[in-house]
């Protein structure tokens, strides 16, 4: 890894818990802004550093949204680092413990992820000496404040880092607005922050980014949702002819309704690029009536059109739709990942660098990127539920085929 020179900001992050600090009276430290701002590496750094210099044989948590993108982001990256500075490390995945030692000295760092309600029974009846949390605004209250109840300690201190969310997220309410009554250190980050980014990455960033993600993520701002989820997608160059010559493989996205309308997304890859080359789009409220699963199935495959199919992404709560595609053993079949937020975010990244894109011919599509909303009124980050049912399945194909790279395959096997 190579490291240039550490902005001022980055090294308050680094330095602020040491004697000469004048900032070593905070208890915790809140870094929130831009994406690729240097904030998370920094940060990681700094918690283990500070962890030998006041303690020693100690017990400390990393907290991420999940285990695996908290290796990703923070346990990975930093231990090449350390060893290359003289601390010897050992991680056991099975456990989920990275211990680190120094001169002799020890300590424990326990890896938790804090992905819903459940997960703060995960870390009840600990007593550590300091906890970190790596996308904190994506975690839920409840596991975030029982991990701060565990951190018992004498001079134990909290560490946070998070992307923007809308401005009623708690966290943002109770500890960036409130951070001088809780005694916290609060430092935001742009990437010019980062010395490590050139003026082209910076502007590449900024190119994928619009509407409020362009907001959040570029400018660092804690704002609302408001307007179109897809504003870009209304500019006719966006859309293109389907391809001529052969697809690397095909793929087809489903979001599956009978009441609500049923989307499905044909999509084939070629010199690395996903086209929706074709779909099919029933709503029976306008048709005047239903089709039963088996009739759905029929579809898919009119979709299909004997094309050699890598896998079907289905919503995952259409447990009998998944289950006739399971029976006819024609498709593997996936249930898709399901994270709205994250998946809009993805899927317009997608869009906007042109790794996905969207043929003329789709005309369902083209009519929800038109109509398709944010709910301005609520408090937290959802569009309308309404005109979402191929925005649904391209989501599920973004989530899980491209970022998930297609996961495991559930294959139904003859029998």
């Amino acid at each position: 890894m190579t490291i240039k020179a550490f902005s001022e900001k980055q090294l308050k992050v680094i330095s602020w818990w040491s004697k000469n600090s004048r900032y070593r009276g905070y208890d915790a430290i809140i870094c929130d802004g831009a994406v690729r701002s240097g904030k998370t590496f920094c940060m990681i750094l700094s918690f283990i550093a500070w962890s030998f210099y006041d303690f020693g044989g100690s017990d400390f948590a990393l907290c991420g949204k999940t285990i695996r993108s908290l290796r990703r982001n923070m346990v990975t990256p930093i231990i090449p680092l350390l060893k290359s500075l003289g601390f010897e490390c050992e991680e056991k995945l099975s456990q989920n413990i990275l211990t680190v030692t120094f001169c002799g000295v020890k300590n424990r760092f326990y890896l938790f992820g804090g992905k819903d309600e459940g997960s703060a029974s995960l870390i009840q009846g600990m007593t550590l000496s300091g906890v970190l949390f790596d996308e904190v605004a994506l975690m839920p209250r409840s596991f975030v404040e029982q991990a701060l109840a565990r951190c018992s300690a004498e001079g134990s201190r909290f560490w946070f880092n998070c992307n923007p969310e809308y401005p009623e997220h708690w966290f943002y309410r109770e500890w960036i607005k409130k951070c001088d009554d809780k005694n916290a250190l609060y430092l935001h980050f742009s990437m010019q922050d980062n010395p490590s980014l050139s003026q082209k990455v910076i502007k590449r960033y900024e190119s994928i980014y619009s509407g409020v993600f362009y907001d959040r993520f570029v400018r660092g701002k804690w704002v609302a949702v408001h307007g179109a989820v897809y504003p870009f997608m209304a500019d006719e160059n966006m859309y293109c002819d389907v391809p001529k010559g052969e697809f690397s493989e095909y793929v087809v996205s489903c979001d599956y309704g009978t009441v609500n309308p049923a989307s499905f997304g044909l999509w084939g890859k070629q010199n690395g690029v996903w086209y929706r080359i074709d779909e099919y789009y029933f709503n029976s409220r306008t048709e005047g009536f239903q089709k039963t699963d088996e009739e759905h199935y029929t579809a898919l495959c009119s979709l299909v059109n004997n094309r050699k199919i890598k896998t079907v992404v289905v919503d995952p709560s259409a447990a009998s739709f998944i289950e006739v595609i399971r029976r006819h053993s024609e498709f593997n079949v996936i249930p898709a990942r399901n994270n709205v937020v994250n998946g809009i975010r993805r899927a317009s990244q997608a869009l906007k660098d042109g790794s996905v894109r969207i043929c003329k011919n789709c005309t369902a599509i083209r009519q929800e990127f038109s109509l398709y909303r944010w709910n301005s009124s609520n408090t937290s980050d959802l569009p309308i539920k309404e005109n979402d049912h191929a925005m649904d399945d391209l989501r599920y194909f973004v989530a899980t085929i491209i970022d998930g790279d297609g996961g495991f395959f559930a294959v139904a096997a003859q029998r």
